[in-house]
């Protein structure tokens, strides 16, 4: 049903994203790895993970050192008693989010007055 955008009511969302597809379906996944994010903030310290030198590298390497584990048949990681998918599921995370974090500090804004 399409309704009038110029009637009371009417919110066209149809290009919009739909973060409840991901936060919603995906509940018992994120969190497994939010517990992996607690499990790092509180053996390093929290958002420590943002200044880490070769983040995407290190980040990178991370990641496929837990998704090799779990193809090589380990579920768990040892040390923390956590899946390795979730620990390759944060890794991969946050790489996303350091790129992204950068494309976004690099657009410059121009004033136009």
């Amino acid at each position: 049903m399409t309704i009038d955008l110029h009637l009371p009511g009417a919110k066209d969302d149809s290009a919009k994203w739909r973060a409840h597809l991901v936060l919603g379906a995906f509940a018992n996944a994120l969190k497994e790895v939010s517990r992996v994010g607690t499990f790092g903030a509180q053996k390093y310290t929290p958002y420590g993970w943002v200044t880490v030198p070769n983040a995407h590298e290190r980040y990178l390497d991370a990641f496929l050192r837990h998704y090799l584990a779990f193809a090589a048949g380990e579920v768990n990681d040892p040390e923390s008693g956590l899946s390795h998918l979730a620990h390759a599921a944060w890794n991969i995370l946050a790489v996303i989010e350091l790129i992204k974090r950068e494309q976004i500090a690099s657009v410059k804004v121009v004033n136009p007055v």
